[in-house]
C-alpha cells in the first residue's frame, strides 16, 4: 500500500469513526430517554457495572463531576430509583460506597441494549477469527488510550 492510500484509508476510518461515535451517543440518549433517566446518571450505573462499588468522590472524578452537589445529585437520583444503593464501607465506616443494583429498574436498563447487543452479534457473524481478534486488538487499544486522551483533554482548559 503507498503512503497516499495509507493516509486516506486513515483518514477514512477516522471518519467512520467519528460517525459511530455519533450514533453511540445518539443511541445512549435515546436508551436514556426510554428509560426516564438522563445519559449522565445513564453512564454512572454503567461505569458501576465495570469498575464495580465506588466511593462517591471515585464516581465523581471517573465521570468529570464535582464531589459534593453534582454527583450527590446523581447518586440520589439514581438511588431513588432503584438503580444504586449506598452502604458502609465495611474497613471504613466513615466511607460511603455506591454499587449498582442487579435488578428492577437497572436491569430493565440493561435489558433496553438487547437490540444493540443482538445486531452487533449478527455483524460479528459476518468476519473470520482473524478479523474479530484485529477488531478486538483496536478496541482494546483504543480504550487503553482512552484515559490519557480525556486527560489531555482535560488539560485544555
Amino acid at each position: 500500500m503507498t503512503a497516499p492510500d495509507r493516509a486516506r484509508l486513515i483518514q477514512e476510518l477516522s471518519h467512520q469513526a467519528r460517525i459511530s461515535t455519533l450514533w453511540t451517543v445518539l443511541l445512549h440518549n435515546a436508551i436514556a430517554s426510554r428509560s426516564g433517566t438522563n445519559v449522565t446518571d445513564m453512564q454512572c450505573i454503567n461505569l458501576l457495572q465495570l469498575r464495580g462499588p465506588m466511593t462517591p468522590g471515585q464516581l465523581a472524578d471517573a465521570m468529570f463531576l464535582t464531589t459534593g452537589g453534582a454527583i450527590t445529585a446523581v447518586i440520589d437520583r439514581l438511588e431513588k430509583a432503584g438503580m444504586v444503593r449506598r452502604r458502609r464501607d465495611d474497613e471504613d465506616r466513615r466511607r460511603v460506597i455506591v454499587e449498582a443494583t442487579e435488578d428492577g429498574p437497572t436491569a430493565e436498563l440493561s435489558d433496553r441494549f438487547a437490540p444493540v447487543a443482538e445486531l452487533y452479534g449478527k455483524l460479528l457473524d459476518g468476519y473470520s477469527d482473524e478479523q474479530l481478534t484485529v477488531i478486538l486488538d483496536y478496541l482494546n487499544r483504543t480504550n487503553e488510550a482512552s484515559p490519557e486522551v480525556i486527560e489531555r483533554v482535560r488539560q485544555l482548559g
